[in-house]
């Protein structure tokens, strides 16, 4: 028998969730967490998934609820198998040349470049919108002929974003930072599944954990001629000066997370650091891209 708990939360909150090996450590048969959008037409309302392949105990609920911002729903799903359960709905995305997947997935497509992303780790698997459409904008600016030498993903979640930026300018050295820790040890996961070399050199990618560009790792790499982040609105506009101060003559930043209603003021932040918006994506998770005036 397998069980789900299901908590309402933020979508903060469901960005945030920890690792279950780290939340339950020292219990038996940790669950596995996914957090979702079940609406994107409510883009704050998320819900987090525990599913077991047992009862849950009452102790183990009320760790849950502390994840959220509701009461956990518990659920028995019958003799199913529940990993496979928390990905099923998970279809392989595809975002100009990239084609992410889950690990239920194995038949890659020809003609793309293709990551494995297991679903129940972090947030940034490729499913949500501002996910695949950074990984089209980065596509995109490398088929203008964009050339990067130095690039920063600020605000990690799985590492996807820095896998694909050094998938297109395999030459360039990289640099991934998320404020939590568990992430960034998702995104060391992600990196040897999919073959991404870390370390300091051209090529290869670093890892730190930073609250924003406060990080002497990230100050030792500037300037940098390319920084992505996949956020949200507020932190967006409060880091544009940091951003400009970071960033190299004529360099690009990739901003996500943002609804359409937000996009003016993000990009206003950024023109008034002296980066001008040259594309703004459209639609209703637009993906800012930026470019420093000389």
């Amino acid at each position: 028998m397998s069980w789900r708990v299901t908590i309402p939360c933020t979508r903060a909150q469901g960005e945030s969730v920890p690792d279950a090996d780290h939340l339950f450590a020292g219990g038996d048969n940790p669950p596995v967490l996914v957090a979702d959008e079940p609406d994107e037409c409510r883009p704050d309302d998320w819900l987090i998934h525990a599913y077991f392949d047992r009862e849950p105990k009452q102790d183990e609920l009320a760790m849950l609820a502390d994840l959220g911002s509701g009461s956990p729903r518990v659920e028995q799903l019958g003799e199913a198998d529940w990993v496979t359960m928390s990905q099923a709905g998970l279809q392989p995305i595809r975002a100009g040349r990239f084609y992410v997947h889950t690990p239920m997935y194995r038949g890659v497509p020809p003609g793309t470049v293709a990551f494995e992303i297991d679903a129940s780790l972090a947030f940034g698997t490729g499913q949500h919108a501002t996910t695949s459409a950074c990984l089209a904008a980065l596509d995109k600016l490398e088929r203008a002929g964009d050339d990067f030498a130095n690039i920063a993903d600020i605000g990690t979640g799985t590492g996807l974003l820095a896998f694909a930026a050094l998938s297109l300018w395999p030459e360039a050295k990289g640099i991934a930072t998320d404020v939590d820790p568990v992430a960034i040890d998702v995104a060391r996961e992600n990196a040897a599944i999919n073959r991404v070399k870390l370390g300091h050199g051209a090529g290869e990618l670093l890892l730190g954990v930073a609250d924003g560009m406060d990080s002497p790792l990230l100050t030792a790499r500037a300037p940098f001629d390319l920084i992505i982040a996949n956020i949200l609105a507020g932190p967006l506009i409060e880091l544009a000066p940091d951003f400009a101060n970071a960033m190299a003559p004529g360099g690009t930043v990739v901003l996500a997370g943002l609804l359409d209603t937000q996009a003016d003021a993000v990009a206003k932040a950024y023109d008034a650091e002296g980066l001008a918006l040259v594309d703004d994506g459209g639609g209703e998770w637009p993906v800012l891209v930026c470019q420093r005036r000389n």
